[in-house]
């Protein structure tokens, strides 16, 4: 039996394996030694609180998107915090700015409309720029694809008298490799070469996805170590994904098998619900033990339980025919979705409970009627 199909799991619940969270964090902090850029934690991909105090042993502090995140950052993390929105409006900045070290502006008529404000309160301001530069893979999380609405092009910046900025932020990766980075930088450099000369620091964002198997960890560090050493900047990365890469499931139950075209298996999960990607991105989630249609003797396509027509996992295959009370685990299911999760149909919320490293389960958290509840008016 799986560890995370144990009965003191339940079902459906997010399962953190604390092990595998300080394997990827001891990789980032080998990176931080040897490259000497800094590494914080992007919360938009990964905002698991109770996880803090690990991973607060390795890494500089935590980004924020939104004032929320911010002061989840800044209760809960205890360190940096860095935030970036393509938008402030005077009520964000007002709450902000007693909670960040860094704040980027995403125009710069955002950045001279809060100047005075920003640089009364000590807080080292940056602007986002566009590489104008693709490699995200599927245009939904493409922040360079043509007409963006993300970041300053070069067009936009040149002539632009950038005293009181402090740093860059560039962000147009998505789960990619160091040399996706190394043609970013080619294009960062050869489009802001003469502000990077200007700068203290450089926000590379997020989408290092440093701790997947086969990742060159070397030629990333050759790479932060060369931008560092050219430009006398300190570099910031703020991977989300990396962080919590396989670092633990979804689990859950097989509710009910119906007929319809074939075996569909209802499960007490939602795609829409509980990992929307999965109908976004879109993706095949891997699920432990299972095949692709057909290659193992059992088919079944995989149902949420919602009333959306649409909330269906995918197809997969099974040594054994499933049953009702079977419990199926979902791998890598850390990043990107509990931070995307609803209440959506009233569909029972996945729990999150987090397995120690010493192999005890502890179940920190389980949603309530309430909880659905107090999200509606």
């Amino acid at each position: 039996m799986s560890q995370y199909t144990s009965p003191e799991i339940p079902s459906p619940c997010y399962v953190l394996d604390e092990k595998l969270l300080r394997k990827n964090l001891e990789l980032m902090q080998k990176v931080q030694e040897q490259s000497g850029a800094d590494i914080i934690l992007a919360l938009k991909g990964y905002a698991m609180w109770s996880a803090f105090p690990l991973i607060r042993q390795y890494l500089k502090g935590c980004t924020a998107s939104s004032v929320w995140e911010a002061k989840l950052a800044a209760e809960e993390f205890s360190r940096e915090v860095h935030a970036y929105a393509p938008a402030y409006k005077q009520e964000d900045i007002d709450e902000l700015l007693p909670l960040v070290n860094h704040l980027s502006f995403n125009s710069v008529s955002q950045w001279h409309k809060y100047r005075e404000q920003t640089a009364d309160a000590g807080v080292s301001v940056g602007l986002r720029i566009n590489p104008e530069h693709q490699e995200a893979e599927t245009e939904l999380y493409d922040p360079s694809a043509p007409g963006s609405r993300l970041g300053i092009r070069a067009s936009e910046l040149n002539q632009q008298d950038l005293t009181g900025v402090e740093g860059l932020h560039v962000h147009n990766l998505c789960e990619c490799d160091s040399f996706a980075l190394e043609r970013t930088l080619d294009a960062v450099e050869n489009r802001f070469g003469e502000q990077l000369k200007q700068m203290k620091w450089l926000n590379l964002g997020g989408g290092h996805l440093m701790t997947r198997q086969g990742y060159d960890v070397d030629h990333l560090i050759k790479q932060l170590k060369r931008l560092r050493e050219t430009y006398d900047l300190q570099v910031i990365l703020e991977p989300g994904s990396a962080v919590a890469w396989q670092t633990g499931p979804l689990v859950c139950e097989v509710v009910d098998i119906v007929e319809n075209q074939g075996q569909i298996a209802l499960l007490d999960i939602s795609a829409t619900a509980h990992m929307p990607d999965v109908l976004e991105m879109p993706y095949r989630p891997v699920i432990t033990g299972a095949g692709l249609p057909a290659e193992k003797a059992f088919s079944y396509r995989l149902g949420g339980n919602s009333c959306l027509a649409g909330d269906v996992i995918g197809e997969y295959s099974f040594d054994q025919p499933l049953a009702v009370g079977d419990r199926l685990v979902f791998e890598d299911m850390m990043h990107y979705t509990m931070v995307k999760t609803s209440f959506f149909n009233g569909v029972q919320h996945p729990a999150i409970g987090i397995l120690r490293e010493n192999g005890q389960f502890d179940c920190v958290r389980q949603f309530s009627y309430e909880d659905f509840r107090n999200r509606l008016s």
